[in-house]
């Protein structure tokens, strides 16, 4: 009986039946948790007590979920509905490939472009040990935007013992619709192996591949008959009708791969699907010399001598021709026109991420990061309009990169990447990433991303998956990768790393995971433009240098493209993108191009005052001293980050550190007289503690290889809190005792990120956010020691969270939503013991911090002590600065 509408299978929502076939119903249904629609395979409740239909039923789901592959569909869960098992699976948009060939024979530059991706695709599965032995048209999908995508595993074996995977290899296997338990498949794709019920391997695949590719470029099956028995003896016997190759142009390259996948023998076929791969990638389906070879070869008009004297003459016109205008070619090629280069201007609503935006590889359309009716969204603009469009669907998106065909750009929100196609404006989410640093895509429908500030690169499909690591953070002396691109070729990739001097700047890695390499130093993510040089940024100006994307190496010396350009100081990223083609657009401006002040509002979120002048100066970790007169802040001015105070009352800026190395993260002792800070002057992040006077030169606190963030200081002076990021943990918390041997001891440390830790008032729990649920959120956690009643911790916020603040007298908790909104929420205590009690949290006001969850950087807030009043570190002025164009940059540099 079908599913109704809105019935629900696990946390999943029915929305319509999609069809049906011999191992199942499929529906269409929603995923709430992650506002996604997925497609469920339920299996019929009448086949429930069928033991062997189960068993291949779950052998599906699990080779499918063994696979991550763009060309392979994705299987995200497995469950059971009043006693009948369902696999939740990706939603397709478009047709299977019976439903294409329904129509007749594609063209062959199309079956071509198929068959390199389901080639892939089968490669993957092969490379896992697991063979499909049901490939045909049925089991293939085309969708709307061009990808296709290998299905049903249901009769696949896995080839190879593989933990947890291995015991699937003996599992009977009775085909559908076939003659039960002798053969496995479906007839007329099957390999002759199969027909005699001999063993099956990738090469069954193979065969079964090349009947389809026979299928795709002729229109006709490559072995029919009259009845079953006729279709096998012709399999085991017979050949396929030669292939239409006059008509249609097909190339006798084309027509060997065919003839090779379809030999009798398993050993005579392609041994390698990825070999197979490789000869489809080097086709030219509609070269001249294949149509050149099929017409000599199969028109036996020809002998006539007086057509081929003229035939003869014709093509000596048409190569004179030809040549003459290669040569043209050639030499437009070889010595540019001398066009000028030109600049032109975008004007774009104001955004406070100026840095967040992408050119598409075609060079004709750019996004970009702006606010919409009080929103931030991603916009799109085609360099051929007058205005651009926001894109529904991407609150809160930062970071945006394009897919190599630029019908799709990825993008970072709400603690996730995702993906909306520029089309039809549907979204996708593909992996977890609480803090962004960048991304890339490239042709193979492989992404890299950097899913948080101490992590390494992260690889994932476009269709999602889960991620696995392509890098490694070095320790000590590598504290975070990001902001990875992809080189020509799609498998080497430059990414940007932050550390000591020594290993900081842009590597080289590759997917691979072989071991990467350092280029060069660097104060910013690079960029690679296919012209041959490689983009920088340093003291504001944007850099090309050439760079060998053979040899690896850059060549010559750096010279000057654009001044002025705008970059995020916070993620070292210059606010530049560039084409495949070479246009670049950038944003001009200072530090982050944004402007701040400190302003005062009430719980309604009403304004009462404003602190001292805007600030252009990236002004970001403040701290208000203990007898609320003055922040702790630091602050970067002509390139140099330090310690600043600022005073209330007078609004009145002063200097506290003046190193030349980065002083940040101030935070001040319980008494107000002195304030500690994270400096880089010895190389690490170390811990220094300086005078609030002024007085006297810094005291180093801790010094060790890890980097390490101070976020509060105990209030009986005892203790410092810090988080520190860590290759093996993500990132954890740690105290610091200041007296006897002050070592260090954990706090909070998981597999997950912990950071910002706060004291409660009575210094008996600890406030923090954690990504173990999939994205930031806010938890309470209890510390140890004599007076600790009760352990564990307790979850505060319910829909993620960041920047924790306490009021001072501990009864109640404040942080940032995801929506940028400050929230509350009332802390008690039962009555008869120390257990903690959570209120509900209540939204107070939307705040114009900033980026609050996305490039969670410790608070840009403060609470006064009655938590009727908040700092904040406010957005007073957004870019407003246009994007700018530059086009033909290469030729006038080398002019």
């Amino acid at each position: 009986m079908a599913l109704a509408p809105g019935t629900r299978l696990g946390p999943y929502e029915v929305v319509a039946p999609v069809g049906a076939g011999g191992m199942g119903e499929v529906y269409r249904a929603r995923d709430p948790r992650l506002g996604r629609e997925v497609a469920i395979k339920v299996l019929p409740s009448a086949f429930s007590s069928d033991a062997e239909r189960l068993h291949r039923f779950e052998q599906e789901a699990r080779a499918a979920a063994a696979l991550n592959h763009p060309n392979i569909l994705a299987v995200y869960d497995l469950g059971q509905h009043d006693g009948s098992p369902y696999i939740v699976s990706e939603l397709l948009d478009g047709e299977t490939l019976r439903e294409r060939l329904n129509g007749g024979a594609l063209p062959v530059r199309k079956a071509v472009e198929y068959a390199v991706q389901i080639a892939h695709g089968l490669a993957a599965a092969h490379e896992k040990g697991i063979t499909h032995r049901d490939l045909k048209p049925e089991n293939i999908f085309a969708t709307s935007d061009g990808r296709v995508k290998i299905l049903d595993f249901g009769l696949a074996k896995l080839t190879q013992a593989e933990p947890g995977l291995a015991e699937l290899s003996a599992l009977p296997t009775k085909p559908p619709d076939t003659l039960p338990g002798v053969v496995l498949g479906t007839i007329g794709y099957m390999s002759p192996e199969q027909v005699r019920g001999q063993t099956a391997d990738h090469r069954s695949d193979i065969f079964a591949f090349g009947a389809i590719l026979y299928e795709m470029i002729s229109g006709q099956r490559a072995f029919r008959g009259d009845t079953a028995a006729d279709t096998m003896s012709a399999i085991l016997k017979g050949n396929p009708p030669d292939l239409p190759v006059a008509d249609r142009y097909i190339s006798s390259a084309l027509e060997r791969i065919v003839d090779r996948c379809l030999e009798k023998s398993p050993t005579a076929r392609f041994q390698s699907t990825k070999d197979l791969a490789f000869a489809l990638e080097g086709l030219s389906a509609h070269s001249e010399a294949g149509v050149s070879r099929a017409i000599v070869g199969r028109t036996p008009y020809l002998n006539n001598a007086r057509l081929a004297w003229m035939f003869a003459a014709l093509f000596l016109v048409l190569s004179v021709a030809s040549l003459v205008l290669g040569a043209v070619g050639y030499l437009q090629r070889t010595v540019p026109a001398e066009a000028p280069e030109m600049r032109l201007e975008i004007t774009t609503p104001p955004t406070s991420d100026p840095a967040s935006l992408a050119i598409s590889p075609d060079g004709t359309k750019v996004v970009f990061v702006a606010t919409f009716e009080g929103r931030s969204l991603l916009w799109l603009r085609s360099l051929d309009s007058a205005s651009g469009r926001p894109l529904s669907g991407t609150d809160h998106a930062v970071l945006p990169f394009w897919s190599p065909d630029g019908r799709s750009v990825a993008f970072f929100a709400d603690g996730s990447l995702k993906r909306i196609n520029i089309d039809d404006g549907s979204t996708q989410i593909l992996a977890i990433a609480p803090a962004p640093r960048g991304g890339a895509w490239n042709r193979d429908g492989t992404i890299l991303f950097a899913p948080s500030p101490g992590s390494p690169i992260l690889r994932t499909s476009a269709s999602g998956g889960e991620p696995t690591p392509v890098t490694r953070l070095e320790s000590p002396s590598q504290v975070g990768h990001s902001f990875p691109q992809f080189l020509p070729g799609g498998r080497h990739f430059l990414y940007y790393v932050r550390g000591t001097p020594e290993a900081r700047g842009l590597h080289i890695g590759q997917l691979n995971g072989s071991e990467p390499r350092r280029l060069r130093d660097a104060d910013s993510a690079p960029l690679y433009v296919s012209s041959g040089q490689l983009l920088f940024v340093a003291q504001g100006t944007l850099f090309a240098q050439n760079f060998d994307p053979v040899r690896l190496a850059l060549t010559g010396d750096p010279s000057p493209v654009a001044e002025q350009v705008m970059v995020n100081a916070l993620l070292n990223l210059p606010a530049v993108s560039a084409s495949s083609g070479g246009a670049i657009v950038y944003r001009a401006g200072t530090a982050r191009g944004d402007q701040r002040q400190f302003i005062w509002f009430d719980r309604s979120g009403k304004e009462i005052g404003k602190v001292g002048n805007p600030d252009s100066a990236t002004v970001l970790g403040p701290a208000i001293s203990p007898d609320g007169r003055r922040v702790a802040l630091y602050r970067t001015e002509s390139g140099n980050t330090d310690v600043w105070l600022l005073d209330l009352a007078r609004g009145v800026l002063s200097r506290l550190t003046s190193d030349t190395a980065n002083d940040i993260f101030p935070i001040w002792s319980p008494d107000g007289r002195s304030i500690v800070f994270t400096s880089t002057r010895r190389g690490s992040f170390d811990l220094y503690q300086k005078l609030a006077t002024g007085a006297r030169s810094e005291e180093l606190l801790l010094a060790s290889a890890q980097p390490k963030i101070p976020t509060d200081w105990s209030r009986d002076g005892r203790v410092l809190l810090y988080h520190s990021p860590d290759p093996k943990t993500s990132a954890d918390i740690w105290a610091l005792p200041l007296d006897g041997d002050r070592k260090p001891l954990p706090v909070v440390r998981t597999n997950f990120e912990e950071r910002d830790g706060q004291f409660s008032p009575d210094g008996k729990w600890i406030a923090y956010q954690s990504n173990e649920s999939g994205r930031f959120e806010i938890y309470v956690e209890s510390l140890p020691g004599p007076d600790a009643n009760v352990s564990g911790k307790s979850l505060i916020s319910t829909n993620g969270g960041s920047q924790v603040r306490w009021r001072l007298d501990g009864k109640e908790l404040f942080y940032i939503a995801l929506d940028d909104r400050l929230m509350a929420v009332p802390i008690g205590f039962a009555s008869n013991s120390q257990a903690l009690e959570v209120g509900t949290p209540v939204p107070l006001f939307a705040t114009r911090v900033g980026g609050a969850v996305q490039y969670a950087n410790r608070q840009q807030y403060m609470v006064s002590p009655d938590g009727q009043r908040f700092l904040m570190n406010t957005l007073t002025e957004e870019a407003t600065s246009p994007i700018t164009v530059i086009l033909n940059w290469v030729g006038a540099q080398k002019r």
